[in-house]
């Protein structure tokens, strides 16, 4: 049942991105400089939140292209330790597109929290002729105001997403974000959520935000793809870098159904033997690896981008 009769407090964490970008010209939507405007600003422009409780920290002012395990674990402290409040209803996060999916995914992986926790971004800078970031930042928060739909979402142009489907499918669109053939959880419609479909209440895996907090970086995971005339002279290079950390797993996006290269596939089972673990998925953008065929290898899911922080976080764990 929404909340909005007795709405708590939102606390809004700023990371930077796009939504915090600044461009020299107000026409300019791709030369600008992400995360300049601080979140204070961002949440001062938009009549709406004006009557709404909101608590604001600035946890960071970076391009989420350059997101990094640190960052993680330090947003991911103050989200737990917001979402602990009984105080508060729920925490929305101002993100940049391009990794944004990945931090949706990790929080979703690591603290699987029970109240609402909404990620935002936007495509456009705050200096655009027509900002999207606003109305995106509205959107979020009267999906953490609802309450419907506890956990992690990424919600952008009006659509509400699960960490586990969202994906950025274009470069510079508005509506860059797709949740494939599940489709998103709900939309948002001059501030009211509909749902369409209620995403299953999962349960944190308890040892996993211990190992997290403790850990200097994770376990070292490359991503790789597999394409006509591919080789494994990649493979063997990684597996024999003394200067970089040890390599410890692998996911390939293979072709098709997780198909993969002979030559690839064969670097892949001598990386197997020396210990790498080494997980298969799919570069296409629909569908999922069905089980099958002569490979051994365990399959990657959600996606091979995601399956490439999940490996790194499983492994962590198990050290």
């Amino acid at each position: 049942m929404p909340l909005h009769h007795n709405p708590g407090k939102v606390v809004i964490l700023g990371t930077g991105g796009t939504i915090a970008g600044r461009a020299q010209r107000a026409g300019d939507n791709v030369g600008y400089t992400a995360g300049q405007v601080p979140v204070s600003e961002l949440v001062s422009s938009i009549p709406s939140l004006a009557n709404v409780a909101v608590e604001l920290e600035q946890v960071a002012q970076v391009d989420s292209k350059d997101m990094d395990f640190a960052l993680w674990k330090r947003l991911a402290d103050r989200v737990v330790h917001h979402v602990g409040r009984d105080d508060v209803q729920g925490v929305v996060i101002t993100h940049g597109t391009d990794t944004i999916e990945e931090t949706a995914w990790f929080f979703h992986h690591v603290l699987n929290p029970v109240k609402p926790v909404a990620l935002t971004c936007a495509m456009r800078p705050a200096s655009a002729l027509v900002p999207d970031g606003p109305q995106n930042l509205a959107d979020a928060v009267s999906v953490v105001l609802d309450g419907r739909v506890s956990g992690v979402t990424v919600v952008c142009a009006g659509l509400v997403h699960a960490p586990e489907h969202v994906t950025k499918i274009h470069t510079y669109r508005t509506d860059a974000f797709d949740s494939g053939e599940a489709g998103p959880i709900g939309v948002v419609e001059e501030g009211q959520l509909r749902v369409f479909w209620s995403p299953n209440p999962g349960q944190a895996d308890e040892g996993l935000w211990p190992a997290v907090r403790s850990a200097d970086q994770l376990p070292r995971v490359e991503l790789l793809v597999s394409h006509a005339d591919a080789d494994g002279h990649v493979v063997r290079a990684m597996l024999n870098d003394t200067l970089a950390p040890p390599l410890r797993g692998l996911v390939v996006a293979g072709t098709g159904n997780g198909t993969l290269h002979a030559r690839l596939a064969a670097a892949l089972d001598e990386a197997q033997a020396r210990g790498v673990i080494v997980w298969r998925g799919t570069r296409c953008v629909r569908g999922r690896v069905l089980p099958g065929g002569a490979s051994s290898m365990p399959l990657a899911s959600p996606s091979a981008l995601k399956a490439r922080l999940s490996l790194a976080l499983d492994i962590l764990k198990a050290a």
